[in-house]
């Protein structure tokens, strides 16, 4: 069940047929009443037709992410299930990706151990990390952030490393209308945080940066949501320094508050499915206090330009195009 909003000038209606052929094609167990929804009964191995494509896509507008338990896939089969749903892009614009899959980008806790003091020496009372700081939206640094994407469970710990999803839009409608009425003439720079990774040959010194809409109306369901986050968001434009720390802060927090949230425990196999237009994330909180490996793997679908309730389109201030 999605929190009702407004009316915008998109005409919702044309996804209701969609969505009740989710219902009738698909095992669809929600999570929460705001997003979530456990799909059951389908095998990704095999690529889904257009009608299963179609439900599915359906199901993803209306709960926002969507999880498949036990899902035996190799490489392969995962690239295979996302391109059913558009093209790929590549793993990421400055990472590396396995050699063969450029389309995939591996979630390797290894990788990070060294930089978040992750490791046997590190004592085990050590407190997580609960800042604001790694909730994202994916690749929103770039002018076309990806449509959504989706990642597949190889080596999880055997307990924590949970993600966590923040549904957009019920943040968005919980504001008071006041505050949705500024927000929705506003445009925000989001640019590559740079953390330090080895970067893919070449990419060494990129920092893409785009600027978009704050508030980005939903392509196919027509509703709005906030789109910012404390990752990649760095400045409101035409705001002052104080005006930014504020705001910023107030919106940040509201993309985090725990009622819009639902929280996924991990299993080998498991695949996650979320649009990235209408929801922002929260990788593992506990990582850096434990010293079981956690190794996904992702691959995103390329995404369109986001378009603001003005009519604001996004742009790249540097970088081109993610495909």
């Amino acid at each position: 069940m999605s929190i009702t909003t407004e009316p915008t000038t998109t005409d919702t209606t044309a996804t209701r047929p969609a969505a009740i052929a989710a219902e009738d094609l698909l095992d669809v167990r929600p999570l929460t009443s705001v997003l979530g929804a456990e799909v059951h009964g389908v095998d990704l191995r095999t690529p889904p037709d257009a009608e299963l494509t179609a439900a599915i896509r359906a199901a993803l507008v209306e709960h926002k992410v969507l999880f498949f338990r036990g899902q035996d896939l190799d490489r392969t089969a995962h690239v295979a299930f996302g391109r059913a749903f558009g093209p790929l892009t590549a793993g990421h614009p400055l990472q590396g990706s396995p050699e063969d899959f450029p389309e995939i980008m591996v979630v390797d806790s290894r990788r990070t151990s060294v930089a978040e003091g992750r490791g046997p020496d590190r004592p085990p009372f050590a407190p997580p990390r609960l800042t604001l700081a790694g909730w994202h939206t994916d690749i929103t640094f770039v002018m076309n952030p990806a449509l959504g994407s989706i990642l597949r469970a190889v080596e999880v710990p055997p307990w924590g490393g949970d993600t966590l999803w923040t549904d957009l839009e019920a943040a968005y409608e919980d504001l008071s209308p006041a505050v949705r009425e500024l927000v929705d003439g506003l445009q925000a720079v989001h640019r590559w945080h740079g953390y330090d990774v080895q970067p893919k040959e070449g990419a060494a010194g990129a920092r893409p940066k785009a600027v978009h809409p704050v508030v980005r109306v939903h392509p196919e369901s027509g509703r709005r949501s906030l789109f910012v986050n404390p990752v990649f968001t760095r400045y409101l434009v035409g705001l002052s320094d104080r005006e930014n720390e504020h705001l910023l802060r107030l919106l940040f927090e509201q993309v985090s508050r725990p009622e819009f949230t639902v929280r996924f425990r991990w299993e080998p196999g498991d695949v996650a499915f979320w649009d990235n237009r209408s929801t922002a994330h929260l990788g593992p909180v506990d990582a850096a206090v434990t010293t079981h490996d956690r190794v996904l793997e992702r691959v995103t679908i390329v995404g369109d330009d986001p378009v603001g309730p003005d009519g604001f389109v996004s742009r790249s201030l540097r970088g081109e195009r993610f495909s």
